[in-house]
């Protein structure tokens, strides 16, 4: 039986290394659906309810900004949990997003 798409982008957040970051994008590309980066981001707000870790804060979109921040309760708790793993934030941007950067499709095997 296929996996549920929403179960698909956990796994592949769960993979992605602390220290680095990925786009709604990239995970969407790997997963064979370039163009469901916005269901790939509805996953993530619905990660509140699960009952193991899945590092969401780690998932950003193409440019670096933090436009998922507002669902982690506080307003600078995705800020801080990304700095604290070594991402340099201005005016709610990665400015180390390039270095960062993690890519599904060359970091994992289909």
């Amino acid at each position: 039986m296929e996996k549920d798409f929403f179960q698909q982008v956990y796994e592949v957040v769960k993979l992605i290394p602390p220290g680095r970051i990925t786009s709604y994008g990239a995970i969407a590309r790997y997963l064979g659906t370039a163009r469901s980066s916005r269901m790939v981001g509805w996953a993530l707000n619905q990660t509140k309810s699960q009952a193991y870790s899945i590092p969401a804060h780690r998932v950003v979109n193409r440019n670096g900004l933090l436009t998922g921040k507002h669902f982690f309760g506080g307003e600078d708790t995705m800020q801080e949990l990304l700095e604290s793993e070594g991402m340099i934030i201005e005016d709610n941007q990665i400015i180390n997003f390039k270095e960062r950067f993690w890519d599904p499709t060359k970091e994992l095997s289909l």
